[in-house]
């Protein structure tokens, strides 16, 4: 007689936690307080891994913007995050140069991250402008759209939109950029590492 033995075998599933990843872009020409809000905030209340911000290498605009040279944007925005590790950067597109489409960029970096899921985040102005992005209908489907109200701009669209509720801050880079050009500190409008960078590199100065 021969005793039955019963082998159970224990598979363990390892389950993966998908990483929750922001994305802000922009020319960041030069980065202020606003984006700097914008981004931490977005990923406190939505409870992100992280979020990066994504300078472009040139505006996709019809009317294309006048920058100032990349490495100086990089340098200052690495200046602006260098003490919070909930904000980190995103080169892809200045390593890609010319014009940067949010579809292509983000083709790229689902494909090279399949674990994570992307929270693309935008003002209230380029929430109204969605119809006119390049994809959008496939763009939709491969990020979430986070909102972000700005003064002046109506809240409101028919494609898939999270809103986070912030102070609204009437803060822009061409405002910034004029400031420095009539010698004008912008004093806790930006961080000091920042202006220390811009006064350093005589940056701005000639901005109409």
């Amino acid at each position: 007689m021969y005793e039955a033995k019963t082998k159970v075998i224990l598979q363990t599933v390892e389950v993966t936690k998908r990483r929750q990843v922001g994305i802000l872009g922009g020319n960041f020409n030069p980065v202020h307080n606003a984006h700097l809000a914008i981004a931490d905030q977005v990923q406190q209340q939505l409870g992100l891994d992280v979020v990066y911000l994504m300078p472009e290498f040139l505006p996709p605009h019809i009317d294309e913007k006048q920058t100032i040279c990349s490495e100086h944007r990089l340098n200052m925005l690495q200046l602006a995050v260098q003490n919070n590790p909930r904000l980190e950067i995103e080169t892809i597109e200045l390593h890609r140069g010319g014009k940067s489409f949010t579809y292509d960029t983000m083709k790229v970096l689902i494909e090279k991250n399949p674990d994570t899921d992307y929270y693309f985040i935008i003002g209230g102005d380029m929430v109204e402008y969605l119809p006119k992005w390049y994809k959008i209908d496939e763009l939709v489907q491969m990020v979430q759209f986070v909102g972000v109200q700005r003064p002046g701009y109506k809240v409101g669209t028919s494609y898939p939109v999270i809103w986070v509720d912030l102070p609204k801050m009437d803060l822009s880079s061409s405002t910034i950029r004029k400031m420095f050009a009539s010698n004008n500190e912008p004093r806790y409008m930006m961080p000091p590492l920042v202006i220390k960078y811009i006064q350093e590199k005589g940056l701005y100065l000639d901005e109409e």
